[in-house]
This record gives structure tokens, C-alpha cells and sequence, in this order.
């Protein structure tokens, strides 16, 4: 294991927790992802479902939890399977956990091997009345590839149509919204190897080089700091993909006179960080780009004390699509007469700021979390305003992880964001 796990306390806390939310007499199963073949014999890296792992601290494919708190079995009240780590399977794969350390690492008592899992699961359904299941549900992205815990789903109302079944997402969400103490130190590590990979790649930023170039010096440095890598597909855009959103291609060559914006972060322990630095290529900002820069950095700067304690999503982009307004009303984008007359559902500035300003991070770097749930200290969001001018080829962005609470913590803030700073790096 590349990183430090989380101690079992947590995992059992997380358990407990879950139980203190559920109905009497009920089971929880909670499933690992699929592992999705590449060609061959060859898979696509495994990432576990972040339910499972938030649950049990197991890190590793064909995993099932088990909560049974009911169950008149005290043996059955806990259940971890886990794959069996044959020889022959070692010898193809590499190490796998035993039951000694899954139960270790977990909190979990019973650990049994995945096969065992069919056997056992009658008995679990006739001790209990409702099952509580891990669907992968997230409004911004429906699944179009069935999954474990579907299939799960499908077999279990099939042969159990008496049962009743309920949603661990509404129950398990809010909690991994707040982060403890363990989670944040984690998140910590991840933008600490984020912003040492930011500065690795401004050693080799400078004209005639490719995009791709840096993304190599920035997961370069993430693996030698101990990351799994990269907790997104990085964005290395240079010039006008500047204003793409989601560029992922990073093949263009760097130009003299590009504005270079780089939306990044590392995963630790299976925590992301998120960053967003834009930099001149040759390290000088134009007076338009700077001017742009600027416009950015000052929203950037008045939003960061908005995440406290009772504001959301929501209330957060109303101030910023304010502040937006008049920072592109100063650039010349369009005047103030403009907005008097525009369509209130299709405001001036969407053309220039199309994306929200926050999302929760967290074991996903898009994270569970609604855009009305109203913060609670220990939560985590970014904050990334942008502005994006596509006829003129410029695109801006600044982005931090913030901690929400009286005092909000900026996870990057020792990065250079002012202007000067930012050259000086590149120079």
C-alpha cells in the first residue's frame, strides 16, 4: 500500500454511524466496484467505491461489508468478504490481504472470503426486514454501466420480492460530507503533493514545449511523493483550449505569448486534491491577460471567506456571479446598460463564467454533496472562479480546496496565485 491508511477506529466510527441512522431489524450490504477489462488479460487500475472504503478501509477489488446489527448471531452482525489470496493468484496479481489483516485494517471481526458470500447471504435475509444498499447515485451522472451493487440489487428482489429495500446514499452522503480530523489530514498530504507537483512543473514551463510535457512533470512528482496519481484527468490546456473546460487531449505545443492553465490534483489515501493555477508561458503576463488575471484573483480572493458555517452552493454563486458582473463590465465585455436589458434567464456573464463556482471534495474529487446542503464546519469544497474570453483566446482560472468553518482554510495557500509571484515562478 502506497499510502498510510486511516486508522480502524475510524472505519468503526463510520459503521457505528451508519447503524444509528438505519431501521430496526435491517442489513446493509455494501459492494466494491467493478474491475473493467483493458484488452487481453489486462485490467483498467482498480478504484474502489468510496462507500465501501469509507466503510471499511478495504482498498481492493471483490470486496463485500456486511451490517447486520440485529442478527441474533453476534458473529453474523459484521460480515467482510474479501478474495481469497491463493498462491496461484499472488503469483499472477500480487499480494492481496489476508483475513488476519482485513480485520486489522477494518474493525471488522468476521472477515470470510468472497465465495463464502452466497452461502451467507441467505441466512442474512431471513433475519432481517429491509435491505439498505450502496447504488451508485450522483445527479450529474447517471451510470450507463451496471455495476456490482446493481446487479446485487436486481438478484436480491428477485429472490427476495417480501423484503423491503431502502438507499444507503441518503444515509451515508451526509456523513462523508463532514470530514474528521484523519480525513482532512489526508486531504492535507494530497494538496501538499498537488502544489510540490505545481512547482516541479514551472522548472520546465517555457515556449516549444507540450502540454504533455507537463502533465509528465506533475504526475512525476505526485508518484515520487507517494500519490496513487492523478485524482482527475489532468487539464495542461495552453492558448485558446484555455477556454475548454474539460481539455484532457494535452498535446498542443506551447506558444510564446499562451497563457498556460493547468486544473490538477493528487489522490491520497483515495482523498483529492484540486488545484488550478493559469501561468504565462514565457513568463509575463500581456496587459490584457494580466487584466483578466486580475479580474479572477479578486473574485478568488473575496470568495474564499464566504465558506463558513450556514451558506451553500447556491448563496455562495449568487455573490460571485455579482462580483462577476462587475469585474467583466471592467474589462469591457459588455456595460452595465447591457445587463438592464438582458434576459434574466440567460445573464451576460454565463457567456464568459459557465460553470459553477464550488463542489465538494472529498474521496471523489467530485464529492457526494448536494448544491443546497448548508455547510457544516469540517466540510470541503473548492472555490474556482474563471473567466473565459474565447474570441480573444484567453481563459482564466484560479482554484482552491477550502475547509469551511469561522475561519475558512485555504489547502493551497502557500502556492503563488498574485501575479508577480506567479512570473517569478515561471522566470
Amino acid at each position: 500500500m502506497r499510502y498510510k491508511a486511516l486508522s480502524k477506529d475510524f472505519y468503526i466510527r463510520n459503521r457505528k454511524n451508519v447503524i444509528g441512522e438505519i431501521e430496526k431489524d435491517s442489513l446493509v450490504i455494501a459492494v466494491s466496484n467493478n474491475e473493467f477489462p483493458r484488452c487481453g488479460d489486462t485490467t483498467i487500475p482498480f478504484r474502489q467505491n468510496s462507500d465501501l472504503l469509507y466503510l471499511s478501509g478495504i482498498d481492493q477489488e471483490e470486496t463485500i461489508l456486511t451490517m447486520a446489527p440485529w442478527h441474533p448471531d453476534p458473529s453474523f452482525r459484521e460480515i467482510l468478504f474479501i478474495k481469497n489470496p491463493s498462491p496461484e493468484m499472488i503469483t499472477w496479481f500480487g499480494h492481496r490481504l489476508s483475513k488476519e489483516a482485513a480485520a486489522e485494517l477494518s474493525g471488522v471481526g468476521n472477515v470470510m472470503f468472497i465465495e463464502e458470500f452466497e452461502g451467507v447471504l441467505h441466512n442474512l435475509m431471513c433475519n432481517c426486514n429491509k435491505v439498505y444498499l450502496n447504488l451508485p447515485e450522483d445527479p450529474r451522472n447517471k451510470p450507463t454501466v451496471p455495476t456490482k451493487a446493481t446487479a446485487l440489487a436486481k438478484q436480491l428482489r428477485e429472490e427476495y420480492p417480501l423484503h423491503r429495500f431502502g438507499r444507503l446514499a441518503p444515509i451515508i452522503n451526509p456523513l462523508r460530507c463532514i470530514k474528521s480530523a484523519e480525513e482532512l489530514a489526508a486531504l492535507e498530504t494530497a494538496c501538499d503533493i498537488t502544489s510540490e507537483a505545481f512547482m516541479e512543473a514551472t522548472k520546465i514551463i517555457a515556449p516549444g514545449i507540450y502540454e504533455y510535457e507537463v502533465e509528465a512533470a506533475l504526475i512525476g512528482e505526485m508518484i515520487r511523493s507517494g500519490a496513487t496519481g492523478h485524482s482527475f484527468a489532468p487539464i495542461v490546456a495552453a492558448g485558446a483550449d484555455t477556454c475548454i473546460l474539460h481539455y484532457i487531449k494535452n498535446d498542443k505545443v506551447l506558444k510564446d505569448g499562451d497563457l498556460l492553465l493547468m486544473d490538477f490534483g493528487a489522490e491520497y489515501a483515495n482523498y483529492a486534491g484540486d488545484c488550478t493555477r493559469t501561468v504565462p508561458v514565457n513568463g509575463r503576463f500581456t496587459p490584457r491577460q494580466k487584466a483578466v488575471y486580475e479580474a479572477v484573483l479578486r473574485i478568488y480572493k473575496a470568495a474564499i471567506p464566504l465558506f463558513k458555517p450556514g451558506m451553500n452552493i447556491h448563496k455562495i454563486n449568487a455573490e460571485v456571479f455579482k462580483m462577476m458582473d462587475e469585474e467583466l463590465v471592467g474589462l469591457g465585455l459588455y456595460t452595465k446598460a447591457d445587463i438592464a436589458k438582458q434576459n434574466p434567464d440567460k445573464p451576460l456573464f454565463k457567456k464568459y463564467y459557465m460553470h459553477n463556482t464550488s463542489h465538494f471534495i472529498g474521496l471523489d474529487v467530485h464529492d457526494v454533496g448536494q448544491r443546497d446542503w448548508t455547510f457544516q464546519p469540517g466540510m470541503v469544497l473548492s472555490c474556482e472562479p474563471g473567466i473565459y474570453i474565447a474570441e480573444e483566446g484567453i481563459g482564466v482560472r484560479i482554484e482552491t480546496d477550502v475547509v469551511v468553518g469561522e475561519n475558512p482554510i485555504d489547502m493551497f495557500a502557500s502556492l503563488p496565485v498574485e501575479v508577480a509571484d506567479i512570473e517569478a515562478c515561471i522566470k
